[in-house]
């Protein structure tokens, strides 16, 4: 069994150690029953900030045992294997890694991150028996038939739910939006992840990955159930 304290050693001084238990007072003060816990990336760590979100799981289960827990990560600098090693000490319900572009802009878009790195998370979060999830932003400069095979790479790389939404520019430092999305593209790109064999699918222009996750979570389940 990991020895968890030898990765807190790992950590930078900038670290807050107080977060678990300031984040489980809070869930359990709004009496929660779903969360989504999130970070943002922490490549100055070793594991990549994986034995903190174990810190927070189990600090939030001790004190909301009923509290349905969905992390969304960052790719672990691609050391998924100590990254799940980790997490096993506190599995979280659901597992979620953003693929969020397609192959031929995703260096441009996401250049810290690697789209076979980013299919890696849901692989081998699935093969650990944690439900996953993922998310596709559109406006990016995608073309429709680049986003249905970027579904179809999530789905064969074990991705249970996927979220799709529309690309908002957060400045005018930041990408360009390449164009709006109509709704009716939405309706038909969910109504394909659903075929392409998705448990559940959240598709809008103003849908984000957290957007009524708990009711995604429910249809995973449904879906292993009957699956058997």
């Amino acid at each position: 069994m990991l020895d968890l304290l030898s990765a807190f050693e790992d950590f930078s001084p900038e670290l807050d150690v107080n977060e678990p238990e300031n984040l489980a007072q809070t869930i359990a003060a709004l009496k929660l029953k779903y969360v989504v816990i999130t970070s943002v990336d922490r490549d100055d760590l070793r594991d990549g900030g994986a034995a903190h979100f174990v810190s927070c799981i189990q600090r939030v289960r001790e004190m909301s045992p009923q509290t349905r827990i969905e992390i969304l990560t960052p790719d672990f600098r691609g050391r998924m294997d100590r990254a799940l090693d980790i997490l096993k000490a506190a599995p979280p319900d659901i597992m979620n890694h953003n693929l969020e572009t397609v192959p031929r802009i995703f260096r441009r878009i996401r250049p810290a991150f690697r789209y076979e790195r980013s299919l890696d998370v849901i692989t081998l979060a699935r093969k650990a028996g944690l439900v996953t999830k993922s998310n596709l932003i559109l406006g990016l400069g995608e073309e429709i038939e680049e986003v249905v095979d970027a579904m179809r790479d999530l789905r064969d790389a074990g991705c249970d739910l996927l979220t799709v939404t529309q690309y908002l520019r957060p400045s005018p430092q930041h990408h360009p939006v390449s164009r709006w999305v109509k709704p009716e593209e939405f309706v038909a790109l969910a109504e394909h992840a659903t075929q392409t064999g998705f448990a559940g699918v959240m598709s809008g222009p103003l849908v984000r990955s957290s957007y009524r996750a708990g009711r995604l979570y429910q249809q995973a389940i449904k879906a292993r159930q009957v699956s058997g």
